[in-house]
């Protein structure tokens, strides 16, 4: 019997939530499901969502001062009137689609903005006769600044709300316990799926290179980018082919910026589909340190140096970073320590190093993971 599982993702400020929804949603379809897939967010080019069918609740994304700046299409704040459009439009696919399984990315430990819709719209799917199965998409490490009032409230939605908690990671490399001190209580309910990580790729679309510097999305990459730019004549590889990914949510002048200025063996792009492809031919990945290019890098068995994202106090990043160092994946270079000397010591560290051990490898396949224990607890029920 075919199942059909619906999708929820809202993307805020990067793309990431994203392409980790998107690699499940083609893992569900693969094991034979039908998915729909609910965006929140603007439209994403290079998203490949496989044969999932798309639908779109009205936009919303970060202003400029981030998560807690919430705008529309127009950049105007978001007000009651748009988020009761929003709810409604979300309840009403609930109970078009009446799926087998849904699907929440994030929430209720992250996307708390977005709880006037979610909470309605679930509570509305299992009041139905036969309740879908009704699980969080969880990234292996959340944010540890987080009051304990909103831990509890946390863990009280999940335990009412929700059936499953898919924590996308390898308890090996990090337990959920260990950024969320709820999470003895919620034990019952968690499942780790391993990182959602792309398939390995080695034939690329165009030309290689021996370094890969991507920003993720793009929208807090500058620093990252520039920095790059200014210590590759003081590293190693300074004559190598080099490769700048901005991301397409890096300003158009900086992008333009760094196109003019940099020299003849440097190409600048804005995205890349075959990024896991460039990587596998890369003597070196520098990069941030985000779930989504952890993985990326991860699967392509690169040299990587980190330099994690702290935006507006995040921590994850970093935690990520310094456990990939630990075993040996990765030279990290603290944000706040960033400038040219710090990160072209770190190059010629990274590049003049052994390659990845592929015993020191997290777990990956959470995609294909995720959509089997989806499957299994559809049949269950």
């Amino acid at each position: 019997m075919r199942r059909r599982v619906l999708i929820y993702a809202q993307h805020i400020l990067g793309i990431g939530h994203l392409v980790r929804a998107s690699r499940i949603a083609r893992a569900l379809t693969a094991a034979a499901a039908d998915v729909v897939v609910v965006l929140g967010g603007f439209p994403v080019d290079g998203v490949d969502w496989g044969d999932a069918r798309l639908e779109y609740l009205e936009p919303i994304r970060a202003g400029a001062e981030g998560y807690a700046d919430l705008v529309d299409a127009h950049g105007n704040p978001v007000n009651d009137a748009l988020r009761a459009r929003r709810r409604a439009a979300l309840m009403a696919l609930f109970e078009a689609e009446r799926p087998d399984a849904i699907l929440i990315e994030a929430f209720p430990f992250g996307r708390r903005a977005m709880r006037h819709e979610l909470i309605p719209a679930l509570e509305l799917a299992r009041s139905h006769d036969k309740p879908p199965v009704i699980a969080s998409s969880l990234r292996d490490i959340l944010h540890e600044n987080r009051k304990a009032h909103l831990n509890l409230e946390t863990a009280e939605l999940a335990e009412r709300l929700f059936d499953l908690i898919l924590v996308h990671g390898d308890p090996d490399l990090i337990a959920l316990g260990e950024s969320y001190p709820e999470a003895g209580r919620l034990a019952p309910m968690v499942r780790y799926t391993g990182i959602v990580a792309p398939q390995p790729a080695t034939r690329s679309q165009g030309e290689n290179f021996d370094v890969v510097v991507s920003a993720g999305g793009g929208a807090v990459g500058r620093p990252l980018l520039t920095t790059t730019v200014a210590a590759m004549a003081h590293c190693a590889p300074r004559d190598a082919r080099w490769c700048l990914i901005t991301g397409p949510n890096l300003d158009g002048e900086t992008r333009r910026a760094l196109a003019s200025g940099a020299p003849s063996n440097v190409t600048v792009e804005a995205f890349r589909s075959d990024f896991v492809a460039l990587l596998h031919h890369a003597r070196l990945s520098i990069s941030q340190a985000g779930y989504n290019t952890a993985a990326d890098v991860l699967t392509a068995r690169c040299r990587s140096v980190l330099v994690p994202s702290a935006y507006q106090g995040e921590t994850e990043q970093t935690r990520r970073a310094r456990l990939l160092e630990a075993r040996g994946l990765a030279t990290v270079v603290e944000e706040d320590a960033l400038t040219a000397r710090t990160l072209s010591e770190a190059i010629d560290r990274a590049w003049n190093g052994a390659p990845p051990s592929p015993e020191a490898i997290p777990v990956l396949g959470g995609a294909e993971t995720t959509a089997k224990l989806l499957l299994e607890a559809c049949e269950a029920r």
